[in-house]
């Protein structure tokens, strides 16, 4: 079986790709991270999740980024905003936060001699981040494959993103048919200690849109 790196945030799209790399039959190791984020029970999903799905290895990196703040998500100055439809990038934007990401599962991949990552990027119901969208993963991929001793060998290293054209509700209905449990996932950007979602930030809304959309009921905890 081939190996896979998995970003796990603990989110719904996340654990949905999970999923995904597991029907297509890869040995899953799945990567999280502590990055300074001002609500960590994402973290505690994101640990439920990988047991619950059997990733051959799990990691949760400690980073900071919010010694670098300028995020609503890790800079204790900015308040999350609640959702309003808008064209422009919201202060939930973490600068580089992908590319960092992906940069630490680029390195775990080759130590591994692994050619896989999935993300569960999405550029269809998504809050507007510019490193969600398929030009930033095609050349991401490609530098990747300029980077490193296995590309350079031959290994050629693919980043997948299952999710990137499709619709929050496609996302749930496809999570639900690889059995994903939805209850478990927290996509809030302000979760309390005990998981339960605000309802009202950005994630929060397309989280919810998703499930009506999608004709499911709404498995979420809300304060």
């Amino acid at each position: 079986m081939s190996k896979a790196v998995v970003l796990l945030s603990g989110g719904l799209d996340s654990t949905t790709t999970l999923a995904i790399a597991k029907s297509q039959s890869f040995d899953c190791y799945a990567l999280s991270f502590d990055y300074g984020q001002k609500q960590l029970s994402e973290l505690v999903s994101a640990k439920l999740i990988a047991k619950k799905l059997g990733v051959i290895e799990h990691r949760i990196m400690k980073i900071s980024l919010a010694d670098i703040g300028g995020s609503a998500l890790t800079d204790v100055n900015l308040k999350v905003p609640k959702y309003k439809e808008s064209n422009e990038i919201p202060i939930t934007y973490v600068p580089a936060r992908n590319t960092i990401f992906l940069s630490f599962a680029l390195a775990w991949a080759e130590v591994i001699d692994c050619q896989s990552i999935f993300i569960g990027v999405n550029a269809l119901d998504y809050s507007g981040y510019p490193d969600c969208r398929p030009e930033y993963i095609k050349a991401y991929e490609e530098m990747a494959n300029l980077a490193t001793k296995q590309s350079i060998e031959g290994d050629r290293l693919t980043i997948h993103t299952p999710l990137i054209n499709q619709t929050k509700a496609q996302i749930i209905k496809q999570g639900l048919s690889h059995g994903v449990d939805y209850s478990q996932t927290i996509s809030c950007y302000q979760a309390n200690n005990k998981g339960e979602a605000c309802g009202e930030c950005d994630a929060c809304v397309l989280r919810q849109n998703g499930f009506e959309q999608a004709g499911v009921i709404d498995p979420t905890k809300y304060q």
